[in-house]
């Protein structure tokens, strides 16, 4: 995967050690109550105090849930829905795919502690980007690949990343992630939150999410 890393690097910011990017020990959530966790330091040149936002959907949330919770420097994992036309939809509705809303991860991160370049690298690497509304056996467009940006800076780089990657054929087929901007963003239901967490035997976590999860480990 050497070309992977090596058109993220483009961008002119150097990727930490890959285990930087897993939380103390890897198995559990870190405490999410302090959210917004004060700092100092500076960051591209700016002093860094508040967390940043920015949204993902690679197929089912309960597996980018899984994922970005072990990321180092993420406050937050939050499933839900976006890019669609329906308000405030639920989930009865979004998987009938006729909401044209994606199942989503609402992401709260430290930037001092993770860049958003960084969580790229970790979305193109858990999920199939060139597969067009799937992943596996989860078929349809809510379970398409999208990249909902939070701010210009994120369109682009995600814009800049897609068409890197594209060009170094990292994959056999093109990269078909949708890149916009995030509009509305519904929090999904309260079962939902921390499903692999709290379902951790059930067969689609076994089956579908813990592999995921594995890979990220071994990865990152």
């Amino acid at each position: 995967m050497n070309l992977f890393i090596n058109a993220l690097v483009f961008a002119a910011i150097t990727l930490p050690a890959a285990n930087h990017y897993v939380k103390a020990g890897e198995t559990g959530r870190q405490d999410q109550k302090d959210n917004t966790m004060a700092m100092t330091g500076k960051y591209n040149g700016k002093s860094v105090m508040e967390t940043e936002y920015t949204t993902f959907g690679g197929g089912c949330f309960w597996c980018m849930d899984a994922v970005f919770s072990r990321v180092r420097g993420v406050r937050s994992v939050t499933p839900g829905y976006a890019g669609g036309h329906l308000h405030n939809p639920s989930y009865e509705q979004v998987k009938t795919g006729n909401t044209g809303h994606a199942e989503v991860v609402h992401i709260e991160y430290d930037p001092g502690e993770v860049s958003f370049l960084q969580l790229l690298e970790v979305f193109f690497r858990v999920h199939d980007p060139t597969t067009l509304n799937r992943q596996g056996a989860d078929v349809g467009p809510q379970y398409r690949s999208i990249i909902l940006a939070g701010d210009d800076y994120q369109l682009q780089t995600a814009e800049q990343v897609k068409q890197r990657l594209d060009s170094e054929d990292v994959w056999d087929n093109k990269i078909v992630t949708e890149i916009v901007m995030l509009e509305r963003f519904y929090q999904a239901e309260e079962y939902h939150h921390d499903y692999f967490e709290k379902n951790p035997q059930q067969a689609y976590c076994q089956m579908v999410i813990r592999p995921k999860v594995e890979k990220f480990k071994k990865l990152f």
